[in-house]
């Protein structure tokens, strides 16, 4: 592909007006697994040699990342893009970024950010072949801010609700007035532990490849940065990790951080809208977007406006706006960067106190043994009155709210007295023992916190039981732990007639109904038990569609769905009798290996259709990372489902996939000597 001399002279433009970093001061340092550890004296450099790193790895997916944050996605993915590049427009980032990247980022964390983009800059024009799209370059600040307002939009459901606008699935009456993913975290202390120490695990269930799944790192500069975890393609800094003084670790929760508000349109007007019986205008705006037909670009414009409460949309059933904070904070990569270079528990919750992460929990333990977990978020302070998990009115100023909780008003566990907290995407009012856990009374339910158990959260808590005392044998075992609980705990589903079933009333399918009542719940690859359940569990998909909102399977169709299994089994694998293994794989590339895990069990997966009748793990078990905080100090495992490349022709594109299959993990060190004693390779970057 011949490069245009005009794109390699904006990048090297780009770079003079930001200022040169000097990429010889930098030291990457790549360990037996291909994991970059990146050593330079300041934190832009360090900054600089990550992005350098990570694109090496994996230069495609953050490209993707960024064309979706500035509505470029369409440039290579032609109409599968259209969507992401529409809500780039809709939430404004582009004018977010103008209204407050000046005054709202340190200057401090500017530089870092500026650097990491000159990184990128640096590989694209060193390695032109690989760019997917010129027009996405040079990179620069604004840009990546952009696709970090569109991925924290989107974690904030607010995608979610454009979708159910956009395909007239909303209505509201003004006369009235998915199933979640998961991680696991969880922590124990000296008062738990057996040895004394402080054990923190990290266990995020993502997906396995694409712009969110995981890449591991190790930061380290003369600043006060070092720090081993993962990040997602384009952060310039790390998301989930441990420094030499204190980890955390993070999880998906659900409290309600969105809202929708049903317009009332003047009825001749179509661009104004009644607020206490005052008339405001819509603001129109335009998304420009382009559609091919035939591999022929036509260029269109996609209607939206602004009101008073956000960005807002028409559809057949009315005019809606969304409104979320998180389209007003621009500092959440900022706050993340703080927590890296945290020392100490104080620190780090007075860094949670900037509010300008849109979400998830966390799980928080240290050197000095403490533990912590928050169930986190900017979740707004509503009028009380009003169905908020809802579409409300958007026709009176008291349904506008304009503040979010402080961090002190979340639900949270500082050192329990049990000596431990866990959470499985679970309610925050069970993390810990009873007398330790938040209150629920205390919290408005307009704040919309997760009030059940799942099987993850029951399985754990019930493990956690079992232990006066644990110590890190026992902590990896529960970490590892694959059975689900007697009787099923799925939060969006009730399966447990399954176990009512009298095997002798349905004599086709009775061998399945025997194993499964029989089974051990074990999620284990060579289980048939857990074989049949998985298939079972695919097949219950299209009956789940159909269920009434409380979703509990009846018989009758729980029978149909064994009867619907029966056949498949039979059809792909010529017998009803077939491990999990068997049909549940580990793919990357050629490489195809059996793979434990089920949905919801603690070591959970997500598989979709791959070949022959088998499925392939898409997510679930990602990066795993296990810490104790002991006299030695940090100690560090960690393992990552393929390996640290996207680079099919590199030795670490699957090397970690068999010790990931076995529960095995590799030992890791923030130990700047030990890194570079041990290293398989070190480089400067270009």
């Amino acid at each position: 592909m011949k490069i245009p001399y005009i794109f390699l002279l904006l990048m090297a433009f780009c770079d003079t007006i930001i200022g040169q970093i000097d990429p010889s001061k930098i030291d990457i340092v790549r360990d037996q697994y291909g994991v970059p550890h990146i050593f330079a004296p300041t934190d832009p450099e360090v900054a600089y040699g990550l992005a350098y790193a990570h694109a090496e790895d994996d230069f495609k997916t953050i490209q993707i990342s960024y064309l979706a944050g500035n509505n470029m996605l369409s440039k290579y993915l032609g109409n599968n893009g259209l969507g992401a590049d529409f809500i780039a427009q809709f939430i404004g980032s582009d004018e977010l970024y103008e209204l407050r990247y000046e005054k709202d980022i340190h200057p401090d964390y500017k530089k870092i950010i500026e650097a990491y983009a000159q990184g990128i800059n640096s590989y694209a024009s060193s390695h032109p072949k690989e760019v997917l799209y010129q027009g996405l370059f040079p990179i620069t600040p604004k840009k990546m801010m952009r696709y970090a307002q569109l991925q924290l939009f989107i974690s904030s459901k607010g995608d979610q609700w454009v979708q159910r606008i956009t395909q007239n699935k909303l209505n509201y009456d003004f006369s009235d007035n998915e199933i979640p993913k998961g991680s696991n975290t969880f922590a124990f202390n000296s008062f738990k532990t057996s040895d004394g120490s402080t054990f923190l695990a990290n266990n995020t269930h993502q997906p396995l490849d694409g712009p969110v799944s995981w890449y591991e790192a190790h930061l380290c500069s003369e600043e006060g940065t070092n720090i081993l975890g993962a990040l997602f393609a384009g952060s310039p800094n790390i998301l989930i990790g441990v420094n030499e003084n204190l980890g955390w670790a993070h999880t998906v929760n659900q409290p309600d951080k969105t809202d929708v508000f049903a317009l009332e349109m003047h009825p001749k007007n179509k661009l104004k809208y009644k607020v206490d019986g005052e008339y405001f205008d819509l603001i129109p705006q335009k998304a420009n977007l382009e559609f091919r037909i035939l591999g022929i670009p036509i260029k269109i414009k996609k209607a939206f406006y602004k009101s008073i409460y956000g960005p807002t949309l028409k559809s057949k059933t009315g005019v809606y706006a969304i409104r979320t904070p998180a389209l007003n904070e621009i500092r959440a990569l900022e706050q993340w960067w703080r927590m890296n270079k945290a020392s100490n528990f104080t620190e780090f919750y007075d860094i949670l106190k900037m509010k300008a992460l849109p979400g998830y929990n966390i799980g928080y333990a240290d050197k000095n043994d403490t533990i912590f977990y928050i169930s986190n978020g900017l979740i707004p302070k509503r009028s009380e009155g009003y169905d908020w998990g809802g579409v409300v009115p958007g026709n009176t100023i008291k349904t506008l709210w304009r503040e979010t909780y402080d961090i002190e008003e979340l639900p949270q566990v500082i050192q329990p007295k049990s000596g431990y907290f866990y959470n499985a995407n679970h309610s925050p009012f069970r993390s810990s023992d009873s007398l330790d856990n938040p209150i629920k009374e205390k919290f408005s339910s307009d704040m919309g916190f997760e009030t059940y158990d799942n099987n993850r959260s029951t399985r754990l808590k019930n493990l956690i039981d079992q232990y006066d005392k644990i110590s890190y044998e026992d902590f990896k075992t529960i970490k590892y732990d694959r059975e689900y609980p007697k009787p099923y705990a799925f939060s969006w589903m009730d399966i447990n007639y399954l176990d009512l079933l009298n095997p002798e009333t349905y004599p086709e399918i009775k061998d399945l109904i025997l194993n499964l009542q029989k089974w051990n719940r074990k999620a284990d690859t060579n289980s048939i038990g857990a074989g049949i359940f998985a298939v079972l569990y695919d097949q219950l998909r299209p009956y789940y569609k159909i269920l009434p909102d409380s979703k509990i399977f009846p018989p009758t169709i729980l029978i149909r769905a064994l009867e619907d299994t029966k056949a498949y089994l039979l059809k792909h694998f010529g017998t009803t009798q077939i491990q999990l293994g068997t049909y549940q794989k580990l793919v990357r590339g050629l490489k195809e290996i059996p793979i434990f895990g089920s949905p919801d069990v603690i070591t959970a997966m997500a598989a979709k259709p791959h070949k022959d009748g088998k499925v392939k793990v898409v997510s679930g078990e990602s990066y795993i990372q296990l810490i104790r905080f002991s006299e030695i100090g940090a100690e560090i495992e960690s393992v990552i489902s393929y390996g640290s490349s996207d680079n099919p022709k590199s030795p670490h594109y699957d090397d970690q996939m068999e010790m990931y299959s076995q529960f095995q993990t590799k030992k890791m060190s923030l130990d700047k000597n030990k890194v570079y004693k041990d290293a398989e390779k070190i480089y400067h970057p270009k």
